[in-house]
C-alpha cells in the first residue's frame, strides 16, 4: 500500500517512520527540501535507537529507509497514494487549502486524513468532493512510541472507511480508538483544559513550576507534569486548540490563561524555541526552571 505523508515535522516524520517500518511504502512530502533532509535525519537517529535497544535488526532499518521517498511537489508525492494523512502544522486555514490540493491532485480512491488534534473533520472534508473518504488519524507525539491513534469520524465519513483507518491503525502495532467529531475530540478536550488550569494554577501564585507538576506525578501517577507537556506540545499549539474548544464550543471554561498568551506573543514556545516553563538545552535532560518563572 502507499502512504503519502503531508508535512515533515515532529509527527510527520514519526507517522512516515512507523508505516515505513511496518513495510508501507512512504512519500514524505514538504514544500521545504532542507526540512525533508533533517526529517530522514531524524528518522535514521530513531531507528538506530531501535536497533541498539535490540527492537529492531540493521537489516529491518535498511529496509524501512528504502521505503521512504521525499517529494518537495504535493501532486507528484500523492500521485499513487491510497492514503494520505495531513501532519501539517495546527491552522485551519493551511488545512483546508491542503484538502483541497489533495483532493484535486491525489487517486479518487484515496483515503484523506488529517493528523489534526482539534480542528473540525467535518470542516475539513467539506472542502472536498469526497466527504466519505476524509477521515482523522490523530498520533500521539513520540509516534513510534506512543500507542494510541485517535480516529475521528467526521459527519459523512463512511463507515468502510472507518474500519479500513481502524484495521490500518493495528498494523502498525498502534490501538486505534473511534471517536466523534467535536471539538478537541476526546483527548485534547480532556488534556487542554487541565493543562491551562495548571497554567492558571501557576499564574495566580497557588504554586510553582514544580511543585504544580509534581503534584501531578506523584499524587495523580502522570509521567510528566501537565507543564513539562505543555512545553513538549508547544505552547503555541496548546493556544491554537484551545481557541478551537472556545470558539467552537462556546464556553469561558476553556479561554486561554493570559499567561500562555503572553508566553506564545513572547516566543517562549517551550521544547521548540528552548525555553518555556522550564529551560531546554540540547542534550540536557535536566529539568530547570525557566528563570522568569523561578519564586
Amino acid at each position: 500500500m502507499n502512504v503519502a505523508v503531508i508535512g515533515s515535522g515532529t509527527m510527520g516524520n514519526g507517522i512516515a517512520h512507523v508505516f515505513a517500518q511496518h513495510g508501507f511504502a512512504v512519500s514524505l512530502i514538504d514544500i521545504n527540501q532542507p526540512a525533508l533532509d533533517r526529517a530522514l535525519g531524524t528518522i535514521t537517529k530513531n531507528l538506530d535507537r531501535q536497533v541498539a535497544k535490540a527492537t529492531l535488526s540493521e537489516d529491518d532499518k535498511t529496509a524501512t529507509l528504502g521505503r521512504l521517498r521525499t517529494f518537495t511537489s504535493l501532486a507528484e508525492g500523492v500521485a499513487n497514494a491510497q492514503l494520505v494523512v495531513e501532519a501539517a502544522t495546527e491552522n485551519v486555514d493551511l488545512k483546508l487549502q491542503i484538502f483541497r490540493d489533495l483532493d484535486q491532485h491525489a487517486p479518487a480512491e484515496a483515503i484523506l486524513a488529517s493528523n489534526t488534534s482539534s480542528i473540525s473533520i467535518t470542516k475539513i472534508a467539506a472542502v472536498t468532493k469526497r466527504p466519505a473518504q476524509v477521515i482523522g488519524m490523530h498520533f500521539m507525539n513520540p509516534v513510534p512510541v506512543m500507542k494510541l491513534v485517535e480516529v475521528i469520524r467526521g459527519y459523512a465519513t463512511s463507515d468502510e472507511v472507518t474500519q479500513k483507518v481502524m484495521d490500518l491503525s493495528r498494523q502498525l502495532g498502534k490501538t486505534p480508538t473511534e471517536v466523534n467529531d467535536y471539538p478537541g475530540f476526546v483527548a485534547n478536550r480532556i488534556l487542554m483544559p487541565m493543562i491551562n488550569e495548571a497554567i492558571i494554577t501557576l499564574h495566580e501564585g497557588v504554586a510553582g513550576v514544580e511543585e504544580i507538576d509534581t503534584v501531578m506525578k506523584l499524587g495523580m501517577a502522570h509521567p510528566m507534569g501537565p507543564l513539562q507537556l505543555a512545553d513538549f506540545i508547544g505552547l503555541d499549539v496548546c493556544l491554537a486548540i484551545l481557541r478551537v474548544l472556545h470558539e467552537g464550543l462556546g464556553n469561558p471554561k476553556y479561554a486561554p490563561c493570559p499567561l500562555l498568551v503572553n508566553m506564545v506573543t513572547a516566543g517562549r514556545l517551550g521544547v521548540k524555541s528552548g525555553e518555556g516553563f522550564y529551560q531546554h538545552t540540547a542534550g540536557s535532560k535536566e529539568l530547570v526552571v525557566a528563570e522568569r518563572l523561578r519564586k
